[in-house]
């Protein structure tokens, strides 16, 4: 323990510059859970070991997968956002994939029916409405259910080191946003499982039989660049430092590039009224089949060029940009109140509305972002 310590502590002050070991690099660690057991993953195109596949690598180990489960865009990442996924067959290994985005979330009995473990091993990218969390919850909730055992096997967070937004409100959870966390909580996938559990989030209280594997020579500070993009719109390490503040866009008439090679680098609408705009059209393409404004140009920001810091918070003053500069506030924000889902509440829609400026807005977070900040601490793995 001492020593464990002591190398984190050297990893914080940037004394040693060590490889971060993926949870599923350490397969002395759970390799042993699964002999002899029927083993179904919960996997896409990021859950790789330097490069292979967590599959191949199991299939290599003589390990019984019986079944594949995938989230959102897919077992290989490549649908679009919000697109359901059909079940399939696995061209490679001939496993059974069962889609989790298509007709039900949430695996079902019979889905589970001759599986005795539940491994999970998908990069997130810490932020509150990426649906990959909301998988997390149904497969350890199901799991419960069936008394099958989960292993999670950690992987960083890009945004680990980030803390901010407002903290979701129960009357607006959805599939985009299942938990009372900010938007960026700052945990790694593994590190919020544990939240899962302890908070009592799954229903009727139940408690998954949960194991985290965990990951070497990592720290919350710690830059992390992903090897993959971890879905068809998040291309770069730019796209995902944004990807918090941008993605609000998605519940008001902006685009936020969805269409272009961009995505979540810009922002724009065909009514943005700025001197000096830039310009884009989006245009049908892999990941975005059906854009917002297909085939019309956009006038908005292009902020591949602006500084961002990767330790900062949500930037709200690209959202209140596109507002002060749209001609018609009361189409601003779309009808299905989406905006809502993602902020959290109506609190954010409402004091844009009511000319709040970002330091006002980001005050009215604080007590809440503290009381969050308690409760995280009991479940870090990292410092």
């Amino acid at each position: 323990m001492m020593r464990r310590f002591i190398l984190f502590f050297l990893l914080f002050l940037g004394v040693l510059k060590a490889e971060i070991i993926v949870g599923a690099k350490n397969s002395a660690e759970y390799l042993p859970l699964l002999k002899s057991k029927k083993v179904a993953l919960v996997v896409n195109h990021s859950s790789l070991i330097d490069g292979e596949h967590l599959v191949d690598r199991l299939l290599q180990e003589k390990i019984n997968v019986v079944k594949i489960f995938a989230p959102e865009h897919g077992f290989r990442g490549n649908a679009d956002a919000g697109e359901h996924v059909k079940n399939a067959k696995d061209r490679t290994t001939g496993l059974p994939i069962v889609s989790l985005y298509g007709k039900h979330k949430k695996p079902t009995k019979a889905d589970l029916k001759g599986v005795d473990i539940l491994l999970f091993d998908i990069q997130d990218v810490g932020v509150r409405f990426y649906t990959y969390l909301s998988t997390l919850h149904y497969i350890m909730e199901s799991g419960a259910e069936n008394g099958i055992p989960v292993i999670v096997l950690d992987r960083p967070n890009p945004n680990g080191a980030r803390i901010d937004g407002e903290i979701l409100n129960f009357n607006y959870k959805s599939f985009v946003g299942l938990h009372p966390v900010p938007i960026l909580y700052g945990m790694t996938i593994g590190e919020y499982a544990l939240m899962i559990n302890g908070e009592g989030w799954l229903k009727g209280d139940l408690k998954a039989d949960l194991t985290v594997v965990h990951l070497g020579n990592y720290a919350h500070h710690m830059s992390y660049y992903l090897p993959v993009k971890p879905s068809p719109n998040l291309p770069n390490e730019l796209s995902i430092f944004l990807y918090p503040s941008l993605a609000l866009f998605e519940g008001t008439t902006f685009s936020a590039g969805r269409g272009t090679d961009k995505q979540f680098q810009i922002y724009g609408d065909p009514s943005y009224k700025k001197k000096g705009a830039f310009s884009f059209k989006p245009i049908s393409k892999a990941g975005a089949k059906y854009p917002k404004h297909q085939n019309k140009v956009c006038f908005g920001m292009d902020l591949r060029s602006t500084y961002i810091d990767s330790y900062a918070g949500i930037n709200l003053n690209y959202l209140l940009d596109a507002y002060k500069n749209y001609p018609n506030k009361k189409k601003f924000f779309l009808k299905n109140r989406f905006f809502d889902k993602l902020a959290g509440s109506n609190q954010l829609r409402q004091q844009i509305e009511a000319g709040f400026n970002a330091q006002q807005i980001k005050k009215s977070w604080e007590n809440n972002l503290n009381q969050f900040k308690e409760i995280r601490k009991n479940y870090l793995l990292y410092p």
